[in-house]
């Protein structure tokens, strides 16, 4: 007979990744500074400075922070090495761009993680950083599929590396959500969720991201009709 009992590996994963978070927190995760997890330098460089830029459907996306520098190393230090303490610093920025967009009684739903990635850091990536940033992550996209890297692809690639990649818990009453995920590259991915959240009886009225890369950036920038903020 099965058992009830909670398996116990999920809540094991999150300790080893705070404590593994503790040791890393030996040196400033901007800088590498001795001492401190984010001296005040790179603290103050992950104020919000927000940025807007279109999908390749046309949705507007509105991140808080540019991938790269400080924002860049404090992202990869969360997502790589298990530092989840830098989450409570990564989410202010994220309340930046998030608070505003749930103002009118959106729920924010993260873009989903992969089960392999979720496996392997014990913790949910968008999901932490809307708790970091006060807000409540309702989780109504799962992953339907496993994609490859995006890295490296175009953007026509990376929207048919998506398709069919996630799917919808329950049906919609038209309830308003906003859509975080914490990188956005092309914005591909907000235009699948979107797909999908709609044809479930959703409204997506926004998409937020912690930071935006130095290629999307590039993309929009240069596209024909794009507005310059």
């Amino acid at each position: 007979m099965p058992s009830s009992v909670p398996s116990p590996l999920v809540p094991l994963r999150a300790i080893g990744a705070e404590l593994a978070a503790l040791l890393l927190a030996a040196c400033c995760a901007g800088c590498d500074a001795p001492g401190e997890l984010l001296c005040d330098s790179c603290r103050a460089q992950l104020s919000p400075d927000p940025r807007e830029f279109t999908t390749p459907e046309g949705r507007w996306v509105r991140a808080a922070l540019g991938y790269d520098g400080v924002a860049a190393r404090c992202i990869r230090r969360l997502k790589g090495d298990g530092e989840t303490l830098l989450a409570r610093p990564l989410g202010d920025a994220l309340a930046g761009v998030l608070t505003e967009a749930l103002a009118d009684g959106a729920v924010a739903v993260p873009i989903p993680t992969g089960r392999a990635a979720f496996r392997r850091r014990g913790y949910r990536v968008p999901d932490l950083l809307i708790r970091r940033a006060g807000a409540e992550p309702h989780r109504l996209l799962f992953a339907a599929r496993a994609t490859v890297d995006q890295r490296g692809l175009g953007v026509q690639e990376r929207a048919e590396n998506v398709r069919g990649s996630m799917r919808v818990r329950t049906r919609g009453d038209g309830t308003d959500v906003v859509l975080v995920d914490d990188v956005v590259t092309t914005g591909a991915t907000f235009d699948e969720a979107s797909r999908v959240l709609g044809s479930a009886g959703f409204r997506v009225v926004a998409a937020v991201a912690l930071a935006a890369t130095p290629l999307h950036r590039r993309i929009i920038e240069n596209a024909p009709g794009t507005r310059r903020k």
